[in-house]
């Protein structure tokens, strides 16, 4: 077990552009980063290959955050190497389109059980940690600025990621003062292009300042998060002014 005084993050999803981004962010702050990855084995390996770079003692594990039988088996092996728990960020979600009426019960479990359940079962295995510390931890989801708009085409996404901004101030209002509890929503970001999304044309006429985002605006505003003592139960916004239109 590794007790060295350093702080430890664990994270969910880490293996995307976006999500190794930000464990390499984290990393390069000071923490030993534990994370998930579920299907996308070669490309968890190669970000763990570059936070080890900054952050030797890191690793990854896999697992199915739909599941909860995963979460808590991943827990149990975070526990194993790790006697300290200071950040906990959730970015593992699942996205494709879901056209109304025909949403299955499959595709509808898929996306909720990914992003709004396998969100909720972590945060609550991670306070149970946290609480008991005797020093400020902080939780970090992930969400999206879908949870203000009326997407055609991905209702059962929209939903998910709304139900974990309702989260993120349920568990910021339970767990104060000794947790901070925050969200961030970024607008379009990285392209992962669906048949369905706007090309990339028409997404950047929506966007007052003009141009989509970039990992760095999610990475700093994470910063921000890290550094502040005094910021719990709020959704940031990342997105260019999207939400203003």
């Amino acid at each position: 077990m590794t007790s060295s005084g350093k702080k430890v993050c664990f994270m969910t999803g880490a293996s995307g552009m976006l999500g190794s981004e930000i464990a390499l962010s984290v990393a390069g702050q000071g923490y030993t980063v534990f994370f998930t990855w579920h299907s996308s084995e070669e490309k968890a390996a190669h970000t763990l290959e570059k936070i080890r770079w900054i952050s030797p003692e890191s690793q990854m594990v896999q697992c199915d955050v739909s599941k909860t039988s995963d979460i808590l088996n991943a827990f149990a092996t975070f526990r194993k190497q790790f006697d300290r728990l200071d950040l906990l960020i959730t970015s593992a979600s699942n996205f494709f389109s879901t056209p109304l009426p025909d949403v299955t019960e499959e595709e509808w479990d898929s996306l909720v059980d990914t992003n709004l359940k396998g969100t909720f079962f972590t945060m609550q295995e991670a306070v149970r940690i946290m609480q008991k510390q005797p020093y400020i931890s902080r939780i970090i989801t992930m969400t999206d600025i879908s949870a203000d708009l009326v997407w055609r085409n991905f209702s059962p996404y929209t939903v998910s990621k709304s139900g974990i901004q309702h989260l993120t101030k349920i568990f910021a209002k339970e767990f104060a003062p000794v947790i901070l509890v925050n969200s961030i929503a970024p607008g379009t970001v990285t392209l992962n292009m669906d048949k369905d999304m706007e090309s990339r044309e028409e997404m950047v006429k929506k966007i007052p300042l003009k141009r989509l985002g970039d990992p760095l605006d999610i990475v700093k505003s994470i910063t921000f998060l890290l550094e502040s003592d005094y910021i719990t139960g709020q959704i940031i916004n990342i997105d260019g002014g999207r939400l203003l239109q």
